[in-house]
């Protein structure tokens, strides 16, 4: 439950004497989610030493936050906003940095939001509810729709792009637009000054229309890295993304579509463009919801080799109470000879959930199986 401390203000004011009262509200909410997961490796291939296992079970952080929102009431419709996102990982401890959505700026109820800061876009846009309670974030479907080159590359880094102009237009009768601009590429600072290549930048546009049972939307990305390069990390990136649900009597039927390329800055040659699609589905009946996605990556254009991929996911989850949640999650991801798609998240290194060998090789089948709770406050 989310909680107004005004008296953070007030506190403020009475250990200063004389300083003014403080007009702004701030709220702290978050959530703690951990996952009891096993991880295994299907078809394992000749890369893997001879003799190593090819399963583990392990905890796993989803993404625990602790948020801070700032408002300030400036009369008129209008309001200072801020946002602290602190992401913390609750599997070691560890972490506490403000990697999440963070971000200052205003708002009006006539003119929309803009802010400044560090912000999700483009890429989470799949019309899954599995993770948004206690499904296991490694079954997202972003696992499949967010990455080419077969499964190498994330699209829009797969996470919030920095040093972002951010636009939230006002609700036009179910009809909302958001246009983004960032003076770098998705996964780093602004570097133009040190660059000997170009200034790079990443605009995204995203139209939605909502009418309560049903919703549309469209999500254009392009983005170039400041340094450029031969490689899918530091090529040139512009995806299309289409996405839509429908909802009757407690389920909802959605669909994904996306195209992403990748050109090589050096050569204008494009070392990826890939196609994918998901299709998930969800039930819900009082506390109990049933989540379900399949997903598919089709073979590269613009590679010589196999490596498309497709996966499944389902999940049943509980929720005790309007704070808190359990689930148990069933994923797999089948990889084409030389794709090499992983759950998202579950990379080395990501989120802290690293763990050696968990990255599968060309044509390896990664497997999940996870009991995930999830609190809120």
């Amino acid at each position: 439950m989310k909680k107004k401390l005004l008296a953070v203000a007030v506190a403020g004011a009475l250990a200063a004497p004389g300083l003014a009262l403080a007009q702004s509200s701030v709220t702290i909410s978050g959530i703690f989610k951990t996952s009891l997961e096993n991880i295994s490796i299907g078809s394992p291939s000749a890369a893997r030493a001879v003799g190593a296992k090819n399963k583990e079970n392990r905890l796993a952080d989803d993404s625990s936050r602790i948020i801070f929102n700032v408002v300030e009431d400036l009369g008129g419709g209008l309001a200072a906003v801020g946002q602290i996102d602190i992401r913390f990982n609750s599997e070691t401890g560890a972490g506490m940095t403000h990697s999440g959505n963070t971000h200052v700026g205003l708002r009006s109820k006539s003119m929309g939001r803009i802010i400044f800061g560090r912000q999700d876009v483009h890429y989470g846009g799949r019309e899954s509810n599995m993770t948004d309670l206690a499904g296991s974030l490694g079954s997202d479907s972003i696992s499949i729709l967010s990455f080419a080159g077969g499964g190498q590359q994330s699209i829009a880094f797969a996470s919030r792009t920095p040093n972002i102009i951010h636009y939230l237009s006002p609700n036009w009768s179910g009809f909302t637009m958001i246009a983004a601009y960032s003076m770098s590429g998705p996964s780093g600072a602004q570097s133009d000054i040190t660059s000997t290549t170009r200034a790079g930048n990443s605009l995204n546009l995203n139209p939605n229309y909502d009418a309560g049972n049903w919703q549309v939307g469209y999500s254009y990305w392009n983005s170039k890295n400041d340094t450029g390069g031969a490689t899918l990390a530091t090529g040139d990136q512009r995806a299309s993304r289409l996405y839509g649900s429908f909802k009757i009597a407690g389920f909802k039927l959605g669909l994904a579509w996306d195209k992403s390329t990748i050109t090589n800055t050096v050569t204008g040659v494009k070392s990826s463009d890939r196609t994918a699609w998901s299709i998930p589905v969800s039930y819900t009946a009082g506390n109990n919801q049933f989540h379900f996605h399949y997903d598919k990556a089709r073979n590269d254009n613009a590679t010589a080799g196999q490596d498309g991929a497709k996966m499944i996911a389902l999940s049943y989850q509980y929720t005790l109470s309007k704070r808190t949640s359990v689930g148990v999650t069933y994923a797999k991801i089948t990889n084409d000879t030389d794709a090499t798609y992983n759950f998202f998240t579950r990379n080395t290194g990501s989120l802290g959930n690293s763990a050696a060998g968990a990255t599968p090789n060309g044509g390896e089948d990664p497997r999940l199986l996870a009991a995930t709770i999830r609190h809120a406050f």
